[in-house]
């Protein structure tokens, strides 16, 4: 029986660890590998990485800081950050990486995450939406390139779209969410939960266990995402990296959304 992953996600810039708000001010909080080597203590889920600069600025991604993020890890592990082809994503996965996380590209190229699918597999697939709202009507729209380029999509009929062309999983990020540490978007999140059959991933505005307990009393078996909540500690935001420990996460899982095993 499945149940719902809670995620620490780690944003990269100039190859150190990094924190932001609303997709701006990158803040330095430390050297990924330690956070991946005590990630692997506290025995997580699942670890996502994010180059948020490889996009940005065209560049490849850096597969050195890839193998050895990956030669830490003891856990299932996703990687995005400029992947334009299926021969990157490929090569990314060789490396012992789980899971491959595109964005920019498949904007402008839907049909790339088929060719991902083929050579890959479509679990291997995974696509990044970063939504906001639109100042005027409400609704939200697709961003690229942390949040800098318009796209004009409608993130709910973009999610669908990509379910259609093979995506194994969506990753929604919430950029007005991104943070703020208020609590996830679970408006768009029932949204685009509704309309896709394949797993979904949150990100963008976890400030706590309560907010993660929440999104899966109104979602189910979804991974939850956060970067703030696992990287801060306390109203002073000290860095700190922390994770629930196993009882605690089972206890939230239970009380949001009960569960007929534990772990084994």
């Amino acid at each position: 029986m499945l149940r719902p992953r809670i995620i620490p996600c780690l944003l990269i810039k100039n190859k150190g660890l990094v924190k932001t708000v609303n997709f701006k001010n990158a803040k330095y909080v430390g050297d990924p590998i330690n956070a991946v080597r005590i990630f692997n203590e506290k025995e997580v889920d699942e670890l996502m990485v994010l180059d948020i600069d490889a996009s940005f600025r065209n560049t490849e991604p850096d597969l050195k800081m890839i193998e050895n993020l990956a030669a830490e890890c003891r856990m299932p592990f996703c990687y995005g950050g400029g992947i334009k082809t299926a021969d990157q994503a490929q090569r990314i996965i060789g490396l012992g990486v789980e899971k491959v996380a595109i964005s920019s590209a498949v904007a402008d190229n839907p049909e790339l995450v088929s060719q991902m699918a083929k050579q890959i597999g479509s679990q291997s697939v995974a696509v990044v939406i970063d939504a906001k709202r639109k100042l005027i009507g409400g609704n939200y729209e697709v961003y690229t390139h942390n949040g800098k380029k318009k796209t004009g999509k409608c993130p709910i009929a973009f999610a669908k779209q990509l379910e259609d062309v093979g995506a194994g999983e969506v990753i929604l990020n919430c950029i007005d969410n991104d943070g703020m540490m208020k609590g996830y978007d679970l408006a768009l999140v029932e949204k685009i939960r509704m309309a896709i059959n394949i797993p979904l991933t949150v990100i963008g505005g976890a400030g706590s266990l309560h907010d993660i307990g929440q999104l899966i009393k109104k979602c189910g078996i979804i991974g939850a995402a956060a970067g703030s909540l696992f990287v801060f500690k306390g109203i002073y935001r000290a860095v700190l990296i922390n994770y629930p420990t196993r009882s605690e996460k089972d206890a939230l899982i239970e009380e949001h959304y009960p569960l007929r095993f534990k772990y084994v």
